[in-house]
């Protein structure tokens, strides 16, 4: 998870470099083809199994359908708003899981997780607000982007202990694929700007290329954590995941949240934090017959 909190921004920050040049349909296509390109023949050499229940299948390729969305909308937010910024906002998904959990689920929620969720949201709009005066309303974009890796978190939660995280980014890789060259190709026809194709100059080849190996490796860590490690004990590492972002978009972008922003990630963090530990809790309680913690 670590490594993913480190590789993922960086993806995110090529992504912001490359927008301006290349179109959104074809960063998603080269990033998915580069993954595919990678793990198919390490799954053929390896004699991994990669054949799928059709119930697995049916959840793969949802997984990879909200994938798509969640990348296309991220790689758009990072167009218009800071990069810590972007993924400080995203960072309300562990609040909608829960209230996912709660409504969705009927799962047992108790009013310190829900004032927690409360205090999140609060800090996320903190966010927004500044960027929403900036640039409208494409600053709410992230919170989208959020819903969907909600339900492809979940998803990926039913698919990453029976199925071998390279085997599944390998199909994810090639489903997304197939998907998306028949959208392209229906885009050029039209001409829709967002889906057009064009020629990649310089070093924007191995950018693109680059955006692909980080983006694999990153989501191939973070489906090997879900396999080997509780999603309790991973929750609070995510956090990394916003100063990482942070120092990689000064660095890249000069980019640094202000104070109002600043103020609403510490609360979105505290709040997020604040959550896990409690989860943490209830966990411990559980293991020894202990009524959960509400």
């Amino acid at each position: 998870m670590l490594g993913f909190c480190v590789l993922a921004p960086l993806g995110d920050s090529l992504a912001k470099v490359l927008g301006p040049f290349i179109p959104l349909g074809q960063l998603v296509l080269v990033r998915f083809a580069v993954q595919a390109a990678l793990l198919i023949p390490l799954v053929m050499l390896s004699g991994m199994k990669w054949r799928m229940t059709p119930r697995l299948f049916r959840l793969a390729v949802l997984r990879t359908v909200l994938h798509i969305f969640g990348i296309g909308g991220m790689f758009t937010a990072l167009q218009y708003l800071p990069l810590a910024d972007a993924i400080a906002i995203v960072f309300v998904m562990p609040f909608i899981m829960l209230l996912l959990g709660r409504f969705v689920l009927a799962e047992e929620v108790g009013a310190h997780r829900l004032a927690a969720c409360g205090v999140g949201f609060v800090g996320t709009l903190f966010v927004i607000q500044p960027n929403f005066l900036a640039v409208g309303w494409i600053a709410l974009l992230p919170l989208g982007v959020a819903v969907i890796f909600a339900f492809f978190m979940l998803t990926t939660r039913q698919i990453a202990k029976e199925v071998d995280p390279v085997a599944l980014q390998a199909v994810s890789g090639v489903i997304a694929v197939v998907i998306l060259l028949p959208v392209m190709a229906l885009g050029v026809s039209l001409e829709f700007g967002p889906l057009q194709m064009v020629r990649p100059q310089g070093t924007e080849w191995s950018l693109l290329a680059a955006i692909g190996v980080l983006g694999t490796l990153a989501h191939l860590l973070m489906t090997w954590s879900l396999r080997f490690a509780p999603s309790a004990t991973l929750a609070p590492m995510q956090y990394l995941e916003i100063p990482v972002a942070a120092a990689v978009g000064f660095w890249i972008f000069n980019e640094w949240p202000d104070t109002l922003a600043g103020f609403g990630i510490m609360l979105t963090v505290a709040a997020g934090v604040y959550v896990v530990l409690r989860e943490q809790a209830s966990a411990r309680r559980l293991a020894r017959n202990v009524p959960p913690i509400p």
